[in-house]
């Protein structure tokens, strides 16, 4: 091999094992020899203790991610161009994936399955919402927001602006400052957006994540297809996806349910917007789903859990599957026999098979049979690379409750 300009970082036979699968993390805990001339944030050659070359990756010694692999071809120079055709290749794939109108409105980089670790640009119409949480990517990230901006508009995408939403709390643990604004362009805070038909506001400046779950775009499609003349109950509704996607597919009733006044202020917004008329509660789900058990009433026939992450890591692993048994029983014992659950998890400590074992329990608590209609994932703007088990996080069912 060709003498190369790079830092080596020397990592152990356990990071080897997972390079060789091709999984593009290497921990702190797992580097043998630092690379002795790379500041954090570098770019660095990553080779085994007999000195075989796995991949070049940005380092960061601050970080528990102290290695992230970006590629492993020996020809690949870093450059500009490089950035380019990883940019164009994203775009390529959203545009086959999520055509026409849905293009205006999806994710465009989705972190290590684009190849672009720790960053995530989401697009609103007009508007692009980018989350960098690599310090490597950080130090770059101009290039790869000119290259965006440049083909898209080169494509007669109309662009008003860049907006970074790099508060969370990850930057932090990079030793990356916590900040937003706009890195291009300019913009009122919020904006439209329209999905399934239907026109939605998007807080990006101050909402969740980027400011809307565009995962669950499909998701919401699927269970508006049985929504026509039932009751509906969305529990964690936020600003309204799935309810107001069964509003409009001609839902009887649609309660939507959250603990935050804010989120359900927006989702009122929402429904307006639409002229739609779903009815907005701010409760706990948990005790609303207790006070409704109490009388013999089944007054919802499709009920919606759409839960934040209950676990954000191994640790309270087992609490968080206690927490989504419970709701989930609560939910199977207050529908009627013949009525429909849809129910998810979007954390990635919980496997599918935990999951799917969690749901059999639950339905053994509330003596009910499931009867599966769906089982879906995040829509494909969000893609899983198989050897990155860290981008499969949405397990997404529906059942008739039986």
């Amino acid at each position: 091999m060709m003498q190369r300009p790079y830092s080596k970082a020397v990592v152990s036979a356990k990071a080897e094992r997972y390079l060789r699968q091709h999984h593009p993390w290497v921990y702190n805990t797992d580097i043998l020899l630092a690379p002795e001339s790379a500041v954090n944030g570098d770019l660095v050659d990553v080779v085994t203790e007999k000195g075989r070359w796995m991949g070049t990756g940005f380092y960061n010694s601050n970080s528990k991610l102290a290695l992230r692999v970006v590629s492993r071809n020996t020809n690949d120079r870093f450059d500009r161009a490089f950035w380019q055709r990883r940019v164009r290749y994203a775009l390529q794939y959203r545009k086959t994936v999520m055509p026409g109108e849905d293009f205006r409105c999806c994710r465009l980089i989705h972190g290590e399955a684009d190849g672009f670790p720790g960053l995530t640009v989401d697009r609103y119409g007009e508007i692009l919402v980018a989350q960098c949480q690599c310090l490597g990517l950080d130090r770059i990230k101009q290039e790869i927001y000119d290259a965006l901006l440049a083909q898209l508009r080169d494509a007669g995408e109309s662009i008003q602006g860049l907006y970074e939403r790099n508060d969370g709390p990850l930057r932090a643990k990079e030793g990356l400052p916590s900040e937003k604004g706009f890195y291009a362009g300019t913009g009122s805070g919020s904006c439209l957006i329209r999905e399934n038909g239907l026109e939605l506001l998007v807080d990006y400046e101050n909402g969740q994540k980027t400011g809307y779950f565009l995962d669950q775009k499909r998701n919401r499609q699927a269970v508006a297809r049985l929504a026509a003349g039932r009751s509906v109950l969305d529990c964690f509704a936020h600003t309204g996806g799935f309810g107001l996607n069964c509003a409009a597919a001609g839902a009887k009733r649609v309660v939507c349910v959250d603990v935050s006044q804010a989120a359900l202020d927006t989702a009122g917004k929402n429904a307006a917007l639409n002229h739609l008329h779903p009815e907005f509660l701010c409760q706990d789900v948990f005790v609303l789903l207790d006070s409704l058990s109490l009388g013999n009433a089944k007054p919802f026939d499709l009920i919606i859990l759409d839960p934040p992450a209950f676990t954000k890591s191994r640790g309270t692993l087992r609490s968080a599957l206690r927490g989504y048994r419970e709701i989930n029983r609560k939910a199977m014992r207050l529908l009627p026999r013949g009525g429909y659950l849809a129910t998810c998890s979007c954390s990635h400590f919980v496997t599918d098979a935990l999951f799917c074992e969690m749901l059999r329990a639950a339905a053994m608590d509330a003596d009910v049979t499931l009867k599966q209609v769906e089982a879906r994932q995040q829509s494909p703007d969000h893609p899983i690379d198989w050897d990155v088990p860290e981008t499969s996080y949405l397990k997404f069912y529906i059942f008739q409750v039986c």
